[in-house]
């Protein structure tokens, strides 16, 4: 079935239950507002610090958006992307999209005006629509996007280059007759997250979106009473297909706008919620600031908060067993996936197997996993190869990249580029990026498992590892170190901490600085060899 009749059950069957909460706690009538300020208010809704729509009105917003695009002429099997930060507004625009047949296309909020130039033009997209913050970059090209594209505006204070998406759909009915859809059209094209060169555009049709969405609610057995934390975008796979559990489930989700510890801890406490997914650094933070005494678990009702997961990166099991230090009782799950998978939950953890935290999983409902070599022989268990994945969330193609897709594409399995390797239990784990896999004097060496071991150190908040040139091995091991607020740490330090580990694993740079990743938490690796990769002085220095 198409993902839409997911949307017109809850409406039919909850109309006056609330669907979404949009929570902004740095936001009230253009002042800030401490949260003790809005407990302290009995029934408070103010906007746009704390907005609130029901399955019913969702459902309105969604039929006078897709009555909109008809209007203007988009068909079905059309493009229509969004560039947003995470607001009210999204989710309603995403299934209005998908309800007027359109396919949604969901930019990446990061995206500079050439970007977003170049993936309009990938996607062949008829029409964007944006939010406030984006209209330096769409009028950067606003010649060149609005040929043959409709440029929609969701804010106030519409742009002369643009028409307004306010004014716009309150004109237009909330009864929509849907177009005709099933599982086979298609949906939604996500883009790759560009860390390794210019973002593919990724096809995928209802069937993903609906597996996707039944397949997080098995996963973690969301209920009607459950209440989803949202806080990364909305753009990312991600972000999106956790929610869709929620909408399985018919139940309500908040879309919290920060992602500071006392935001994320209050936003928990104060919609009471139960399910969170996290990024792996404001995990981090989360338990730095326990750590450090600037937030105490007991200033917040925490209780109904059941389960903690995570994804988007290989998670320390240092940073879980830490976690179960502060809430022993929640349920933990994490989740493996790529944009090409229908985003996360194609390999996952599951909820009872905490005891082996560590292993990203095993294949997560509808899937199948192989691990296999460079002659695409499946491997022992045990050994290292290549994690291939296959299932009713696999996309369709690259859009308008036939020799991309057939590299990763094989006989309905989809070629990851993640290099693992499976345990006699048939747990797997992810040993590294195949193209982030370190050959020093011959040897593999697998950054993950040298990042995990560093994360043990007590002083140490991140860190990533990159292999930088060196003419005798060819490259050599560095580690970018970001130590914990309020501690110093020397580079001896390091690497008396590291002598545990196999001499040709342990790092031979160390940099101490910020780990850059990009907005869903995954190490952006190439910025860091762009930073060191030529830098022949630093390893000098070093006493290379």
């Amino acid at each position: 079935m198409p993902v839409t009749d997911f949307l017109e059950r809850n409406a039919n069957l909850y109309t006056n239950e609330v669907a979404l909460v949009e929570l902004n706690p740095e936001q009230q009538d253009n002042r800030r507002i401490s949260w003790k300020e809005y407990e302290l208010i009995e029934g408070s809704r103010f906007e746009p610090y704390r907005r609130e729509i029901t399955w019913g009105v969702f459902r309105e917003k969604a039929n006078r958006f897709a009555n909109l695009l008809v209007s203007r002429g988009i068909q079905k099997g059309d493009r229509v992307a969004i560039i947003m930060y995470n607001c009210l507004e999204w989710l309603p625009i995403y299934f209005g999209i998908l309800k007027a047949g359109a396919v949604a296309v969901p930019f990446n909020f990061r995206y500079d005006a050439d970007e977003i130039l170049y993936c309009a033009e990938l996607a062949e997209v008829h029409m964007i629509v944006f939010g406030p913050e984006f209209i330096g970059r769409i009028e950067a090209n606003a010649h060149r996007l609005s040929k043959g594209r409709l440029l929609i505006y969701v804010g106030d204070n519409c742009p002369s280059f643009a028409e307004s998406y306010r004014d716009l759909v309150a004109d237009c009915s909330s009864q929509f007759e849907d177009v005709p859809l099933t599982e086979d059209d298609f949906g939604a094209i996500y883009f790759s997250s560009g860390t390794t060169g210019f973002p593919k555009a990724i096809l995928h049709k209802h069937r993903s979106l609906t597996q996707a969405a039944e397949m997080e609610q098995k996963h973690h057995l969301t209920g009607r009473d459950d209440v989803f934390l949202c806080i990364p975008p909305l753009y990312h796979t991600g972000a999106k297909f956790h929610w869709m559990g929620s909408l399985a489930a018919g139940s309500k989700a908040v879309i919290l706008k920060g992602a500071k510890p006392e935001t994320i801890l209050n936003a928990v406490s104060s919609e009471r919620c139960t399910i969170v997914w996290l990024l792996v650094p404001w995990a981090q933070d989360i338990l730095e600031a326990l750590d450090s005494g600037k937030l105490k678990l007991s200033d917040y009702h925490l209780s109904q908060w059941r389960l903690m997961h995570i994804g988007a990166q290989p998670v320390p099991p240092s940073l879980i067993k830490h976690w179960k230090d502060y809430f022993p009782d929640h349920q933990y799950d994490t989740n493996y996936g790529l944009s090409e998978s229908t985003g996360p939950g194609c390999v996952h953890l599951g909820l009872e197997n905490t005891h082996k935290v560590g292993a990203i999983g095993v294949p997560g409902y509808r899937w199948e996993c192989k691990i296999v070599d460079e002659e695409d022989n499946v491997v022992k268990q045990g050994q290292v190869g290549e994690l291939c994945v296959k299932g009713p969330g696999v996309m369709t193609c690259y859009y308008n990249n036939p020799e991309a897709t057939a590299e990763v594409l094989k006989d309905g399995w989809l070629y990851t580029g993640d290099v693992a390797m499976q345990d006699e239990d048939g747990f797997i784990y992810l040993v590294d990026r195949k193209k982030d896999v370190i050959v020093s004097g011959g040897e593999n060496i697998y950054p993950v498992q040298i990042e995990n071991f560093i994360r043990k150190f007590d002083k140490v908040k991140d860190v990533a590892v990159i292999g930088i040139p060196d003419k005798r091995l060819g490259e050599i091991t560095a580690a970018s170190i970001e130590i914990k607020e309020g501690c110093t740490c020397t580079k001896e330090e390091i690497d008396e901490f590291c002598m545990e580990l196999p001499r040709y694993k342990r790092p031979r740079v160390i940099f101490f600085e910020d780990i850059p990743r990009n907005a869903t938490g995954k190490i952006e690796k190439p910025v860091l060899r762009k930073m060191h990769g030529a830098d022949q002085l630093v390893a000098q220095e070093n006493g290379l």
